[in-house]
């Protein structure tokens, strides 16, 4: 028989394999017998394989990681009339070593849960972390600050973590910014160093076990010495130590533990500082000789348990200050700085708890405060002086400034010539001057009577900082400007002449940094990638232009709006977009809160942001009752029993921005930050189907076990603002807001991110919690996971692990929102 025949003898299925895998000693036969019949095998093959095509299965999608579950260990607890049970309390059983290990198991469970869901976003987290890292400014140096003689400042040397702090003289300036490298601090013409270095950090980490975080430090009036606190990880606390300028060497005294103020006396022969007791309450003032083997001197001892000191120098150096507070009363006292064991003086004191700042002016005490005038209560603070030789009587404390609904006093500072003023018009902020001293009147004027000097800013300004300014005696001063659609601008405003000049800013249209190198009258702005000086930069930085000040307005809109929340009362709302990207009602948005303790909402420019306002997404600021900017009674309607308030102000402005479209419908997300966390966590609760996602960054989700039961120290400020439980009303307002508390049953709950880490206010434990009770009550749904990711304790101190930590929170965000 043929080969040919044999083919054909063949079935289809052998045929195929026949002619795909011919056995090697047919190949050639059958090569040549498909040459002869080439006419009819292609249309037989064809036929063949159309036949018997089955098309591959496609894969099996792989199943959704299971979420963990951890052990649940029901324990019930009563407090007045309520009665509840808590089935994870054992997560902060800190001191149970079963616990903790369960605790380990269970946390190691969340990492691998988080990172298997956040799998298939690595490449989009490469990329955005790309992106950030790409915007942040490589700042060789801080901006030098003058004071005296000197200029100080820290900068960063190539592979090293942490900074150094230097200073170099004034007098000096032009060599060191004539190079070409000045962060080397070498002048390489002539060779000669000019330089000093204070404290190498990287040093101090070897001290402190490899991590260096200051909280304190502060430079003798004679610049011989540095009293400087650096935090103890095994400790928990502040160490104090004092470094000798001159000859680099550290002090043998003081040298002290838990350490939360700093004040020099004697022109820096003494320093003060206060001492925290077990709970981290400040309660005792010491004063230590420099240079003396005596033991240090204390010089008030507060028994009281409810009773917080604190100590700073006034401007001149001539006085410190000593504040006592607790919730029922504020104190002032003065010691001489010149003889500091000479004891202390009273000078003002109040009922209740009172931001209370006292100041000196050739011969005048300035006070400013927010404390009750007259038996009642006032909405912001305001000014006040008397004659720092006052009789043997009461002191007379007179009012500077006439109270002005339109021109709202947020902050003041101090120089040896002028007095300026932070101001706010309803939600606009302005900077002015006014010359010291003021006319000697017996009634308070208006301050649009002493005509002050009102200083360049740009447009949408949402926050004011007054800069160090340690010298007293120049009229210069340094503000930083926040803006949301501008990076922060470090501004030195020279009150006598006028001129200012922006010190240091990053410019993101060029993607680089400007800093001055010396002082202000030195005209030179560096270019932080080449540091060549700008002498034309200069001369245009007279006008308001936003191009001057390194404005993003012309590519990302800002715009303000009034919603209406519950009651009535109008909530600020402050919303970004791309004006490229803006698309009505079809747009991812994200919107902020805070909302506590009196403070202003953080709407400052952040590049991590910049990454979703380019792919569209709007961005918005809530002002909720309870945080800062808008007087003491707005801070007051949000917390203890109207805490509540806060949470539907919140609520309201989710509802703006989806019902005005600005934000597409199911696509907006929440963020908090801290007390943030349990705004965005208890509007969850409330309105669970108005978000589709949200990040907690250590949020705080259990008030009422934090409350009832504090593992970590909470200070009177925080039953001040969430409410004592003691008292039956603020602990029923804490159960009907308590995040933890109030997780609904069987309701599709947003997908959310939290952040934790075991080192924060807030245990990780309360993340913890929070995480499995959602994901019990709740409806499970793979496409709205609750993750838990754990942060190092570096992360504040790494710009580079910022940078993931916030390309992971993004790539979430864009995950849950294309999901």
């Amino acid at each position: 028989m043929g080969i040919s025949s044999k083919i054909k003898t063949l079935k289809p299925q052998e045929f195929l394999i026949f002619s795909l895998n011919p056995p090697p000693t047919m190949r050639h036969l059958l090569t040549t017998t498909f040459h002869r019949h080439n006419h009819r095998l292609p249309t037989i093959l064809h036929r063949l394989l159309i036949r018997h095509y089955r098309p591959p299965k496609p894969p099996t999608p792989p199943a959704p990681p299971k979420h963990p579950k951890p052990p649940q260990k029901p324990q019930s607890f009563t407090f007045h009339d309520a009665t509840w049970e808590d089935p994870y309390s054992w997560m902060s059983h800190l001191n149970d070593k079963v616990a903790m290990r369960h605790m380990d198991i269970y946390m190691e469970q969340e990492e691998k849960y988080t990172e298997a869901v956040m799998s298939d976003t690595e490449k989009l987290q490469s990329k955005l972390q790309s992106e950030m890292a790409s915007r942040l400014h490589f700042d060789l140096s801080t901006s030098p600050i003058r004071w005296g003689p000197w200029l100080y400042y820290k900068r960063v040397e190539a592979g090293k973590q942490y900074p150094v702090l230097c200073r170099r003289l004034a007098s000096l300036n032009e060599q060191f910014i004539s190079n070409k490298d000045p962060s080397g601090g070498f002048d390489f013409v002539s060779g000669r160093k000019i330089e000093q270095k204070m404290v190498d950090y990287n040093i101090e980490a070897e001290r402190f076990g490899g991590y260096a975080y200051e909280e304190l430090s502060e430079v003798s009036p004679d610049h011989k010495f540095l009293a400087y606190t650096m935090y103890d990880k095994d400790n928990d606390s502040f160490r104090l130590s004092v470094r000798n300028l001159n000859s680099g060497a550290l002090c043998s005294k003081p040298q002290a533990d838990r350490v939360s103020n700093l004040a020099w006396a004697k022109d820096g022969q003494a320093l003060l500082y206060v001492v925290t007791d077990q709970h981290k309450r400040p309660c005792r003032i010491y004063c230590s000789m420099i240079g003396s083997t005596e033991e240090d001197v204390l010089l008030l001892d507060e028994p009281a348990e409810n009773v917080y000191v604190n100590i700073r120098h006034t401007k001149d150096f001539r006085f410190v200050t000593v504040n006592t507070f607790s919730t029922t009363f504020s104190k002032v006292f003065l010691i001489n700085a010149a003889d500091p064991l000479s004891g202390i003086t009273l000078v003002w004191e109040c009922e209740a708890q009172a931001h209370c700042i006292v100041e000196h002016h050739q011969g005048c005490l300035y006070l400013f405060t927010d404390a009750a005038r007259g038996g009642q209560l006032v909405d912001h603070h305001y000014l006040l002086r008397c004659s720092v030789n006052a009789s043997s009587g009461p002191r007379i404390w007179e009012r500077v400034f006439e109270d002005d609904r339109d021109m709202v006093i947020e902050d003041v500072d101090f120089c040896n010539t002028h007095l300026t003023l932070i101001i706010r018009e309803k939600c606009s902020f302005r900077l002015c001057s006014v010359p010291l001293p003021m006319p000697a009147r017996k009634d308070a004027v208006r301050l649009k009577e002493l005509n002050p000097t009102f200083l360049p800013l740009p447009n949408h300004v949402s926050q004011i900082w007054p800069g160090p300014n340690y010298d007293y005696y120049s009229s210069t001063m340094r503000f930083t400007i926040s803006s949301p659609v501008m990076p922060d601008a470090v501004v030195d405003y020279e009150l006598s002449s006028g001129n200012w000049n922006i010190v240091q800013q990053q410019n993101l249209l060029y993607e680089r940094t400007r800093i001055l190198y010396g002082t202000a009258s030195s005209g030179g702005i560096a270019n932080g990638s080449s540091n060549n000086l700008n002498s034309d930069f200069l001369n245009e930085i007279k006008s308001e232009d936003d191009n001057l000040w390194n404005c993003l307005s012309e590519f990302y809109a800002c715009e303000q709006y009034d919603v209406s929340s519950y009651d009535g009362v109008m909530i600020p709302l402050t919303i970004l977009y791309s004006r490229k990207n803006k698309n009505n009602n079809q747009n991812p948005g994200l919107l902020h809160g805070h909302g506590a303790y009196g403070e202003l909402l953080d709407k400052r420019w952040r590049n991590d942001l910049k990454s979703l306002l380019d792919r569209g997404w709007v961005i918005a600021y809530a002002d909720v009752r309870g945080g800062g900017g808008h007087g003491k009674a707005w801070h007051h309607n949000g917390r203890q029993q109207k805490k509540l308030n806060s949470i539907k102000d919140f609520v309201s402005c989710a509802k703006f921005l989806v019902e005005n479209e600005f934000v597409q419908e199911n696509k907006l997300a929440g963020w908090g930050y801290s007390a943030g966390g349990l705004l965005v966590a208890a509007a969850i609760n409330s309105c669970p189907d108005l978000f589709r996602a949200a990040i907690l960054k250590v949020p705080f989700l259990d008030a009422t076990s934090t409350l009832l039961h504090p593992i970590l120290p909470l200070t009177a400020a925080d039953y001040e603002e969430f409410g004592c439980p003691g008292d039956i009303d603020d602990f029923h307002a804490i159960m009907k807001y308590c995040p933890y508390a109030n997780i609904q049953k069987d309701v599709l709950y947003p997908a959310v991110l939290i952040t934790s880490s075991f080192n924060t206010r807030f245990g990780v434990w309360e993340a913890g919690k929070w995480a499995a009770r959602v994901r019990e009550h709740a409806i499970y749904d793979p496409k709205r996971p609750i993750l838990l990711n754990l942060t190092t304790d570096i992360v504040e101190e790494n710009r580079y692990l910022q940078c993931k930590e916030s390309a992971l929170e993004t790539a979430f965000l864009i995950k849950m929102m294309e999901s």
